[in-house]
Protein backbone atom coordinates (compact mmCIF):
# COMPACT_ATOMS: atom_id res chain seq x y z
CA UNK A 1 0.00 0.00 0.00
CA UNK A 2 2.86 1.97 0.80
CA UNK A 3 3.65 2.30 -3.02
CA UNK A 4 0.04 2.81 -3.84
CA UNK A 5 -1.54 5.35 -1.11
CA UNK A 6 -1.11 8.65 -2.81
CA UNK A 7 -0.80 7.79 -1.52
CA UNK A 8 -1.90 11.53 -1.71
CA UNK A 9 -4.87 13.70 1.15
CA UNK A 10 -3.15 13.40 -1.08
CA UNK A 11 -2.83 12.94 -0.52
CA UNK A 12 -4.15 12.98 2.50
CA UNK A 13 -4.78 14.06 0.13
CA UNK A 14 -4.39 16.44 0.90
CA UNK A 15 -7.61 17.86 3.48
CA UNK A 16 -6.44 21.59 3.85
CA UNK A 17 -9.40 23.08 4.79
CA UNK A 18 -10.31 25.88 6.77
CA UNK A 19 -13.09 24.34 8.79
CA UNK A 20 -10.70 21.57 9.62
CA UNK A 21 -7.66 24.01 10.84
CA UNK A 22 -10.08 25.36 13.56
CA UNK A 23 -10.83 22.07 15.38
CA UNK A 24 -7.79 20.69 16.88
CA UNK A 25 -9.43 17.20 17.44
CA UNK A 26 -10.64 16.36 14.17
CA UNK A 27 -9.34 12.89 12.88
CA UNK A 28 -10.62 13.08 9.26
CA UNK A 29 -10.77 9.99 7.23
CA UNK A 30 -9.54 9.74 3.95
CA UNK A 31 -11.04 7.27 1.27
CA UNK A 32 -8.24 6.38 -1.85
CA UNK A 33 -9.28 4.43 -5.01
CA UNK A 34 -6.29 3.16 -6.59
CA UNK A 35 -6.23 2.62 -9.99
CA UNK A 36 -4.08 1.13 -12.68
CA UNK A 37 -5.14 2.76 -16.25
CA UNK A 38 -4.25 1.42 -19.19
CA UNK A 39 -1.49 2.69 -21.60
CA UNK A 40 -2.79 5.00 -23.43
CA UNK A 41 -6.02 5.65 -21.58
CA UNK A 42 -5.11 8.15 -19.58
CA UNK A 43 -6.99 11.11 -20.86
CA UNK A 44 -9.78 8.73 -21.09
CA UNK A 45 -9.81 8.18 -17.24
CA UNK A 46 -10.18 11.79 -16.52
CA UNK A 47 -13.08 12.17 -18.31
CA UNK A 48 -14.78 9.60 -16.54
CA UNK A 49 -13.80 10.96 -13.41
CA UNK A 50 -14.61 14.50 -14.51
CA UNK A 51 -18.16 13.71 -15.78
CA UNK A 52 -18.99 10.65 -13.23
CA UNK A 53 -17.16 11.42 -9.92
CA UNK A 54 -16.70 15.16 -9.97
CA UNK A 55 -20.02 16.39 -9.76
CA UNK A 56 -21.12 13.92 -7.25
CA UNK A 57 -17.59 14.76 -5.32
CA UNK A 58 -17.98 18.71 -5.72
CA UNK A 59 -21.89 18.71 -4.73
CA UNK A 60 -21.18 16.56 -1.33
CA UNK A 61 -18.62 19.05 -0.88
CA UNK A 62 -20.79 22.13 -1.44
CA UNK A 63 -22.89 20.62 1.34
CA UNK A 64 -20.59 20.14 3.72
CA UNK A 65 -20.10 16.10 3.62
CA UNK A 66 -16.84 16.27 1.94
CA UNK A 67 -13.83 18.20 2.90
CA UNK A 68 -11.61 18.10 0.28
CA UNK A 69 -11.23 15.60 -2.73
CA UNK A 70 -8.78 15.30 -5.34
CA UNK A 71 -6.81 12.99 -7.99
CA UNK A 72 -3.05 12.51 -8.08
CA UNK A 73 -0.29 10.12 -9.91
CA UNK A 74 2.86 9.29 -8.41
CA UNK A 75 6.13 11.50 -9.18
CA UNK A 76 8.34 8.27 -9.40
CA UNK A 77 6.97 5.50 -11.13
CA UNK A 78 7.84 1.69 -9.96
CA UNK A 79 6.72 -2.19 -11.69
CA UNK A 80 3.21 -2.94 -10.21
CA UNK A 81 2.59 0.32 -8.95
CA UNK A 82 -0.88 1.95 -9.50
CA UNK A 83 -0.65 5.01 -11.60
CA UNK A 84 -3.92 7.04 -10.05
CA UNK A 85 -5.46 7.69 -6.76
CA UNK A 86 -8.57 9.27 -6.03
CA UNK A 87 -9.20 10.70 -2.89
CA UNK A 88 -11.79 12.10 -0.67
CA UNK A 89 -11.73 13.65 2.96
CA UNK A 90 -14.80 13.63 5.30
CA UNK A 91 -15.26 14.18 9.06
CA UNK A 92 -16.48 10.30 9.84
CA UNK A 93 -18.04 7.16 9.13
CA UNK A 94 -21.62 8.82 8.07
CA UNK A 95 -20.07 11.31 5.53
CA UNK A 96 -18.27 7.61 3.87
CA UNK A 97 -21.76 6.65 3.45
CA UNK A 98 -23.14 9.15 2.18
CA UNK A 99 -20.35 9.67 -0.46
CA UNK A 100 -20.93 5.90 -1.35
CA UNK A 101 -24.87 6.12 -1.58
CA UNK A 102 -24.05 8.95 -3.89
CA UNK A 103 -21.75 7.68 -6.24
CA UNK A 104 -23.79 4.30 -6.28
CA UNK A 105 -27.38 5.91 -7.59
CA UNK A 106 -24.73 8.34 -10.58
CA UNK A 107 -23.62 5.26 -11.94
CA UNK A 108 -27.29 3.60 -11.73
CA UNK A 109 -28.95 6.87 -13.49
CA UNK A 110 -25.91 7.40 -16.10
CA UNK A 111 -26.32 3.46 -17.04
CA UNK A 112 -29.83 3.43 -17.26
CA UNK A 113 -29.46 6.31 -19.58
CA UNK A 114 -26.92 4.68 -21.56
CA UNK A 115 -29.52 1.39 -22.10
CA UNK A 116 -32.07 3.76 -22.68
CA UNK A 117 -30.09 5.98 -25.82
CA UNK A 118 -28.83 2.57 -26.77
CA UNK A 119 -25.27 3.78 -25.74
CA UNK A 120 -24.95 1.24 -23.30
CA UNK A 121 -25.91 -1.97 -25.23
CA UNK A 122 -22.62 -4.06 -27.01
CA UNK A 123 -20.87 -2.74 -30.34
CA UNK A 124 -23.14 0.41 -29.71
CA UNK A 125 -21.47 3.29 -30.87
CA UNK A 126 -20.63 6.28 -29.02
CA UNK A 127 -20.86 5.61 -25.35
CA UNK A 128 -21.02 2.84 -23.13
CA UNK A 129 -22.16 2.04 -19.32
CA UNK A 130 -19.78 3.23 -16.91
CA UNK A 131 -18.75 0.23 -15.42
CA UNK A 132 -18.03 -0.47 -19.67
CA UNK A 133 -15.90 2.53 -19.90
CA UNK A 134 -13.86 2.21 -16.99
CA UNK A 135 -12.90 -1.62 -17.61
CA UNK A 136 -11.69 0.21 -20.80
CA UNK A 137 -9.39 2.29 -19.22
CA UNK A 138 -8.18 0.65 -16.16
CA UNK A 139 -7.50 -2.60 -15.26
CA UNK A 140 -10.26 -2.91 -13.06
CA UNK A 141 -8.43 -6.28 -11.35
CA UNK A 142 -5.49 -4.19 -10.07
CA UNK A 143 -8.06 -1.90 -7.89
CA UNK A 144 -7.53 -1.39 -4.04
CA UNK A 145 -9.40 0.60 -1.58
CA UNK A 146 -8.19 1.83 1.70
CA UNK A 147 -9.97 4.20 4.75
CA UNK A 148 -7.22 5.98 6.44
CA UNK A 149 -7.04 8.29 9.85
CA UNK A 150 -5.60 10.95 10.69
CA UNK A 151 -4.90 10.91 14.47
CA UNK A 152 -2.54 14.64 13.80
CA UNK A 153 -4.49 16.69 11.88
CA UNK A 154 -2.84 20.39 10.60
CA UNK A 155 -3.97 23.20 7.99
CA UNK A 156 -2.85 26.61 7.18
CA UNK A 157 -4.73 29.53 8.71
CA UNK A 158 -7.02 29.47 4.78
CA UNK A 159 -8.21 27.30 1.48
CA UNK A 160 -5.29 27.71 -1.50
CA UNK A 161 -6.13 30.03 -3.92
CA UNK A 162 -7.33 28.77 -6.89
CA UNK A 163 -5.21 26.86 -9.67
CA UNK A 164 -3.03 25.21 -6.88
CA UNK A 165 -2.15 21.66 -7.60
CA UNK A 166 -0.40 20.73 -4.37
CA UNK A 167 2.30 18.36 -4.19
CA UNK A 168 2.26 15.90 -0.90
CA UNK A 169 5.14 13.31 0.72
CA UNK A 170 4.29 10.24 2.17
CA UNK A 171 6.68 8.93 5.03
CA UNK A 172 5.39 5.16 5.72
CA UNK A 173 6.76 3.92 8.65
CA UNK A 174 6.22 0.29 10.78
CA UNK A 175 6.22 0.33 14.30
CA UNK A 176 7.26 -2.27 16.53
CA UNK A 177 4.69 -4.49 18.29
CA UNK A 178 2.60 -2.11 21.18
CA UNK A 179 4.79 0.25 20.82
CA UNK A 180 2.80 2.69 18.08
CA UNK A 181 1.27 4.86 20.92
CA UNK A 182 5.54 5.38 21.70
CA UNK A 183 6.05 6.16 18.49
CA UNK A 184 3.95 9.19 18.39
CA UNK A 185 4.79 10.55 21.54
CA UNK A 186 8.54 10.58 20.19
CA UNK A 187 7.41 11.98 16.65
CA UNK A 188 4.92 14.64 18.35
CA UNK A 189 7.96 15.65 20.71
CA UNK A 190 10.51 16.29 17.87
CA UNK A 191 9.23 16.48 14.48
CA UNK A 192 5.75 18.30 14.88
CA UNK A 193 7.16 21.67 16.17
CA UNK A 194 8.98 21.75 12.80
CA UNK A 195 6.28 21.02 11.38
CA UNK A 196 4.00 23.55 12.95
CA UNK A 197 6.23 25.95 11.95
CA UNK A 198 6.30 25.11 8.78
CA UNK A 199 2.26 25.65 8.11
CA UNK A 200 2.90 29.04 10.28
CA UNK A 201 5.62 30.23 7.51
CA UNK A 202 3.64 28.72 4.73
CA UNK A 203 6.14 26.53 3.51
CA UNK A 204 3.18 23.33 4.01
CA UNK A 205 -0.22 23.70 3.32
CA UNK A 206 -1.05 20.71 5.53
CA UNK A 207 0.17 18.09 7.10
CA UNK A 208 -0.70 14.69 9.40
CA UNK A 209 -0.13 11.72 10.90
CA UNK A 210 -2.44 8.88 9.93
CA UNK A 211 -2.76 5.05 10.22
CA UNK A 212 -4.91 2.56 7.90
CA UNK A 213 -8.74 2.94 9.53
CA UNK A 214 -9.40 -0.53 8.39
CA UNK A 215 -6.14 -2.63 8.76
CA UNK A 216 -5.75 -4.10 4.77
CA UNK A 217 -1.99 -3.71 4.57
CA UNK A 218 0.92 -5.11 6.75
CA UNK A 219 3.72 -3.27 5.21
CA UNK A 220 2.92 -0.31 7.48
CA UNK A 221 1.97 1.46 10.61
CA UNK A 222 1.74 4.83 10.49
CA UNK A 223 2.39 7.46 7.83
CA UNK A 224 3.05 11.11 7.93
CA UNK A 225 2.29 13.28 5.13
CA UNK A 226 2.51 16.86 4.22
CA UNK A 227 1.71 19.16 1.08
CA UNK A 228 2.86 21.72 -0.45
CA UNK A 229 2.27 24.31 -3.20
CA UNK A 230 5.32 23.08 -5.17
CA UNK A 231 8.20 20.99 -5.14
CA UNK A 232 10.64 23.46 -4.15
CA UNK A 233 9.11 24.18 -0.48
CA UNK A 234 10.54 20.12 0.33
CA UNK A 235 13.84 22.30 0.15
CA UNK A 236 12.95 24.23 2.72
CA UNK A 237 11.02 21.24 4.98
CA UNK A 238 14.48 19.41 4.35
CA UNK A 239 16.12 22.47 5.78
CA UNK A 240 13.85 23.20 8.76
CA UNK A 241 15.05 19.59 9.83
CA UNK A 242 18.53 20.04 9.37
CA UNK A 243 18.80 23.14 11.35
CA UNK A 244 16.48 21.86 14.43
CA UNK A 245 18.89 18.78 14.75
CA UNK A 246 22.01 20.83 14.07
CA UNK A 247 20.93 23.18 16.69
CA UNK A 248 21.22 20.61 19.15
CA UNK A 249 24.22 18.76 20.60
CA UNK A 250 25.24 15.21 19.02
CA UNK A 251 24.81 13.86 22.40
CA UNK A 252 21.13 15.19 22.20
CA UNK A 253 20.63 13.77 18.60
CA UNK A 254 21.88 10.59 19.44
CA UNK A 255 19.59 10.22 22.03
CA UNK A 256 16.25 11.47 19.75
CA UNK A 257 17.55 8.97 16.79
CA UNK A 258 17.84 6.30 19.63
CA UNK A 259 14.09 7.12 20.92
CA UNK A 260 12.69 7.18 17.53
CA UNK A 261 14.46 3.45 16.67
CA UNK A 262 13.24 2.14 20.16
CA UNK A 263 9.92 2.19 18.36
CA UNK A 264 10.33 1.51 14.89
CA UNK A 265 12.06 -1.21 12.13
CA UNK A 266 13.68 1.23 10.35
CA UNK A 267 14.24 -0.87 7.46
CA UNK A 268 10.46 -0.87 6.58
CA UNK A 269 10.46 2.68 6.43
CA UNK A 270 9.46 4.47 2.73
CA UNK A 271 8.65 7.60 0.99
CA UNK A 272 6.70 8.40 -1.81
CA UNK A 273 5.74 11.73 -3.49
CA UNK A 274 2.34 12.63 -5.59
CA UNK A 275 1.49 15.24 -7.83
CA UNK A 276 -1.97 16.75 -8.17
CA UNK A 277 -4.12 16.73 -11.20
CA UNK A 278 -7.28 17.79 -9.77
CA UNK A 279 -7.65 19.01 -6.35
CA UNK A 280 -11.27 20.15 -4.66
CA UNK A 281 -11.38 22.35 -1.04
CA UNK A 282 -13.61 23.55 0.86
CA UNK A 283 -13.82 27.16 0.78
CA UNK A 284 -11.76 27.23 -2.46
CA UNK A 285 -12.75 30.17 -4.35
Amino acid sequence: MKKRILLCLAVVLMSCLTIAAQDAKMQPLTFWYEYTVNPGKDAQFMELVKTVGAPVRDKLLADGVILAWGVHVGLLRAPGSSTHIIWYSVADWSGVEKVDAAMRAQISKLDEEAMKSGTGKKGASGGATVTARMMEAADVSKTRDYITRDLVFVTGTGAPPAGVLPWTRYNYVKAKPGKGGDFRKVWEKYNKPVFDKMVADGVMLAYGLAVEEVRTDGDFTHFVWYATKDLASFEKVRAAFTADRDKRSQEEQDAITAEFLKTIDPDASRSEVGRSLMFRVGGMK
